[in-house]
């Protein structure tokens, strides 16, 4: 394998070294200047693929304007999708067959030279110039190694400096005499600094990491990934191949990414359009089930209760408690006649749409046709011939009316919330057996509330009104969704996902070490089952490509406190990283490690508990150091951010500073918590970490 650096890198097959200087020798003599060539040549024919779709003529295609809105519409996108992203390479590896793909090996057939890229790009005969690297195809570059070279002759990395090619490496995988190494590029490419919201993996995508990327459709998969592991970028990135394995499917059911929070989704939302794909929705779990207005709050003893997944039960008990069944019997009539339908019969009726189990308000909808059928069987009986009109005439009958809003009335899902936590009765009612009667009180309301506008509803009374809704309409099912940071999900929290995908599949991401909400999920089997999907495949990441060596090692001292049964993440990368414990001052030595470290290049991340975020940034502001809040994109001018402890998990910088380590402990409401809580903070360094405190380290870390 050959060494990218300013120097050459070493021969590639069948080509002479490449020197540092792009113009030393002619060029079919050069592969690094044959390289720019090509990515010069499929730069050209990408722009004239994006001019192709702008030059569209739609004007005389389309019969109507509705058509005409849509075909725009599409056309738009994709132009988006093809757009030429100048800070971003075209391609990253290449790939030398020995036989040409497909081909019969017995033929000798020769080989065939893939370039490998974040999009398919083709010259004008349309034959291809780069590869997408979600293609079968370009599954080796990916996967082959020396044991299975997969008919990989040749497998070439790319390095890149703005944007420019810069340097290549080769590993020659059917060549027994060359030895295995690290690829320096791929580590390059790794651990190079960050600036701004997250980037794709597509050029560093490991087996294992690839392995998920490419599960099928169908199927379920849970990651357990420690800090680093690259979970998130392998859940985006399953999305990505999933919309191109499965593009005609999921355009109609529809993609969803869900995270904690709105920094979160703001970190990683160029992700997906970096890979050319722009209808992937996003959204938090809050935004899912805002179906009231959340204005206020549950101490954490309430929010335990509301979120177990035994008021699912609580709910339906409630919801079906409307049905009365009949005690009189209906009288249609119609012209001179009138027909009867009695009591015994109503209820069987009503007893059958029960025992089906169909949703509340699917039910009330079939009831006054099966109403209206039972008086149409006794019209038939009478010699009459009556058709589909007629049942749905006696359906609108005012009689039948009036009985099916006695028998089956309608339900708000909010009003039957509100009931339920102002309404000690009614509560205990329909919770006799499921709740304790301490957990009943818990989560009652002190005080009345006039009506569903004026009610302080909570985040966790309105997933109780989505399920409650759930239960009279059926939600719809997207076709995938995938759920990161789930492990601060509760029970009814996961039910609530699970309700957007039981026609489809979930990716669940997380790590149950870094759980810091007193639901924290326990174990994924526990949280698969409360999403619908026990039949999922739950996956561990274990190398760490993001978090230093060092780092991770000092962080690791927490799991055996906060996660005994995880294996602890390894790094792989050969750079140690920066880590340093100061035992300082207060607040100067906080900002004096900021600037220090603001010197390097990339971001730098001021990490501390909630409480002390208010004076850190003053004196910040002291100091004349502006800085930016979670989700925020750094500049070149504003490189620091200032991180409250609670908003830290998933977000990523290239050096931090962790303020007061205690304090982030003594922020949570007990220890076990805030020591996940430190977890965190301590894991989101990239390249370096400074701890600093006055106070003493949390003897764990000892």
């Amino acid at each position: 394998m050959s060494t990218p650096a300013d120097a050459s890198p070493a021969p590639a097959a069948a080509e002479p070294p490449a020197p540092a200087p792009a113009a030393a020798g002619p060029v079919d003599d050069n592969p690094l200047v044959r390289e720019r060539s090509h990515l010069a040549a499929s730069r050209a024919a990408l722009r004239a693929m994006r001019e192709d779709v702008e030059s569209l003529d739609i004007r005389d295609v389309t019969a109507n304007w509705v058509n005409a809105e849509v075909l725009a519409r599409q056309i738009d996108d994709r132009i988006k999708a093809l757009a030429d992203l100048s800070d971003t390479p075209l391609f990253f590896g290449r790939l030398d067959y020995l036989h040409s793909p497909g081909a019969d090996r017995a033929e000798g057939a020769d080989g065939e030279r893939f370039y490998i890229g974040r999009r398919h790009v083709h010259d004008a005969d349309g034959d291809p110039m780069v590869i997408d690297w979600r293609a079968p195809v370009s599954q080796p570059f990916y996967r082959a190694s020396k044991k299975d070279p997969m008919d990989v002759g040749l497998r070439r990395r790319f390095g890149y400096t703005g944007g420019e090619l810069t340097a290549y490496e080769d590993e020659h995988l059917s060549d027994p005499a060359e030895a295995a190494a690290t690829s320096k590029l791929l580590q390059q490419e790794i651990e190079r600094p960050r600036v701004g919201p997250m980037r794709d993996i597509v050029a560093t995508i490991q087996p294992e990491q690839d392995e998920i990327v490419r599960s099928g459709l169908s199927g379920t998969v849970c990651v357990q990934g420690g800090p680093g592991t690259g979970k998130t970028a392998v859940g985006l990135h399953r999305v990505a191949y999933l919309l191109y394995a499965h593009r005609e499917r999921l355009a109609r059911t529809g993609t969803l990414v869900i995270g904690p929070n709105k920094s979160f989704l703001h970190y990683i939302e160029q992700v997906l359009p970096a890979l050319g794909e722009l209808t992937v929705q996003q959204a938090t779990v809050d935004d899912l089930v805002a179906r009231v207005e959340v204005r206020g709050t549950d101490d954490a003893a309430a929010a335990v209760v509301k979120g177990d997944a035994r008021m699912a039960e609580v709910l339906r008990r409630a919801v079906y408690a409307h049905v009365t069944l009949p005690t009189e019997p209906v009288v249609v009539v119609r012209g001179s006649r009138r027909w009867r339908v009695p009591a015994y019969e109503l209820e069987d009726i009503v007893r059958e749409l029960l025992d089906r189990g169909i949703r509340y308000g699917a039910a009330r909808e079939a009831l006054p046709q099966r109403i209206a059928h039972a008086v149409l069987v006794q019209m038939e009986r009478a010699g009459e011939a009556p058709d589909d009109r007629v049942q749905d005439a006696v359906a609108r009958n005012t009689a039948v009316k009036a009985a099916v809003k006695a028998i089956w009335p309608p339900v708000d899902p909010a009003k039957l919330v509100l009931r339920l936590l102002t309404d000690a009765d009614f509560l205990a009612a329909h919770a006799e057996g499921v709740l304790t009667e301490d957990e009943r009180g818990t989560i009652l309301w002190a005080k009345p509330v006039r009506s569903v506008k004026s009610a302080r509803w909570s985040a966790a009374d309105a997933v109780l009104i989505d399920e409650a809704a759930d239960l009279v309409e059926r939600t719809h099912s997207l076709g995938h969704v995938v759920l990161d940071e789930a492990q601060d999900l509760s029970p009814m929290q996961y039910r609530a996902v699970g309700r957007r995908c039981t026609t489809g599949s979930a990716t669940v991401l997380g790590d149950l070490a870094q759980g810091t909400t007193p639901w924290a999920t326990r174990t994924w089997e526990e949280a698969l089952a409360h999403l619908g999907k026990s039949e999922g495949v739950i996956e561990e990441l274990t190398a760490g490509f993001r978090v230093p060596t060092d780092v991770i090692a000092y962080a690791s001292r927490l799991l055996p406190h906060i996660a005994p049964n995880l294996t602890p993440v390894a790094s792989v990368r050969e750079n140690p990283g920066f880590f340093e414990v100061r035992a300082g001052g207060g607040d100067a030595d906080v900002v004096a490690a900021c600037e220090e470290l603001l010197r390097n290049e990339g971001s730098t991340g001021l990490i501390a508990a909630d409480a002390r975020v208010p004076a850190l940034a003053g004196a910040l502001t002291a100091a004349g150091l502006p800085y930016l809040a979670p989700g925020e994109e750094t500049t070149a001018e504003t490189r620091l951010t200032l991180v409250p402890a609670s908003l830290a998990k998933g977000l990523e910088y290239d050096y931090v500073v962790l303020d007061e380590p205690q304090a982030v402990v003594d922020g949570e409401p007990d220890e076990r918590t805030g020591l996940r809580r430190l977890y965190v903070s301590l894991t989101r360094a990239v390249s370096g970490l400074i701890i600093t405190h006055t106070a003493p380290l949390p003897p764990q870390l000892a």
